[in-house]
């Protein structure tokens, strides 16, 4: 480190800010440090520091589905989030399966990683339910609880806005793909949308209706174009589709184009989350929108002070969402009929 510091013209004690992340550093210093350490080929020995500090300098974020673009592009923040702060990241998977949580939480309390990003699907199949004890942890995603820092967006609200987006444009029979009132297919994540959904309705006076309501998982863009074909299978009229992600949503568009029924013209199509592919469909796609690198840094903060302090009562910050208005919401759609 002494080297280090002398060839960045810099304290060793920079050097080590650096390093482990402990201290604010600006950019400047930093990239001098890091271009000293690659010219000396300086390794920094993780081990001996976890001796000294107790921590391993490495976090595990788990995700349901690894698959799906918004999960790429999510853990692409993170990780660069949790890079600035000089921590290594761990990428898993949990899908349904509560017993990967359960391993998680075992590898937090060993002190393997030094804290947990969890995304639950259910609260009442999560771990956070039933440990006695946990971990420095922030949830992520709409799981309701009081026993973590969590980080979210208000998904009831932005599927309601989405809904008065294509109510505005003059649709009247909306169907839903992502929710439904079957429980085995129910998350927390279709609940808060459906609701979403249901509360933008009701307001403009118009009931739900179960029969244009679909849901299959996981939430892919074959779930979508499969949703799609179901629906068109039980020959129900509907003018618009709110699709509960972006792919299901893509799934759904190929669908509708292999039936020739055209959106916007015909139906109005919407997605959520704002992925990149959704800007370069044809048409492109209208969706909620809310900063994936916000989250990443709220998730961060949250998580390194509940790493020095795990007494502080737990923390929740929700971020705010945006309608990305696109060419699939661009028309008065004609409507579909069966």
């Amino acid at each position: 480190m002494k080297d280090v510091a002398a060839l960045a013209g810099v304290s060793a004690k920079t050097v080590s800010n650096v390093v482990t992340g402990s201290f604010a550093v600006s950019g400047e210093t930093r990239e001098k440090v890091e271009q000293a350490m690659r010219q000396l080929d300086f390794v920094p020995n993780l081990s001996a520091r976890g001796m000294r500090t107790g921590r391993s300098g490495t976090i595990a974020v788990a995700l349901p589905d690894l698959a799906t673009a918004y999960s790429a592009e999510l853990v692409h923040s993170i990780v660069q989030a949790a890079h600035q702060r000089g921590l290594a990241v761990q990428i898993e998977e949990t899908a349904l399966e509560p017993e990967r949580e359960g391993e998680l939480l075992a590898r937090a309390r060993t002190r393997l990683v030094d804290g947990l990003i969890l995304n639950p699907v259910r609260l009442e199949d999560s771990i956070l339910r039933h440990a006695d004890q946990l971990p420095p942890l922030v949830v992520i995603g709409e799981v309701e609880q009081h026993r973590a820092d969590h980080v979210r967006i208000d998904s009831r609200r932005a599927a309601a806005d989405m809904t008065r987006h294509v109510l505005a444009k003059g649709a009247r029979r909306v169907a839903v793909i992502g929710g439904d009132d079957d429980p085995r297919h129910a998350t927390a994540t279709s609940r808060q949308r459906l609701e979403g959904v249901r509360d933008a309705l009701r307001e403009a006076g118009i009931p739900h209706d179960p029969s244009l309501e679909l849901n299959r998982l996981p939430w892919s863009m074959a779930s979508g174009a499969a949703a799609m074909q179901e629906l068109l299978n039980r020959r129900i009229a509907f003018d618009a589709v709110i699709a509960f992600t972006d792919s299901l949503a893509l799934g759904a568009l190929h669908a509708l184009d292999t039936h020739g029924i055209r959106v916007p013209d015909d139906v109005l199509l919407t997605g959520f989350d704002d992925v990149e592919l959704s800007a370069f469909t044809a048409p492109a796609l209208t969706t909620v929108a809310f900063d994936r690198n916000a989250l990443a840094e709220a998730a961060l903060t949250l998580l390194t002070a509940r790493m020095d302090d795990r007494a502080m009562p737990p923390r929740s910050m929700t971020l705010p969402h945006a309608i990305r208005a696109r060419a699939s919401t661009s028309a008065s759609p004609a409507g579909h009929r069966a």
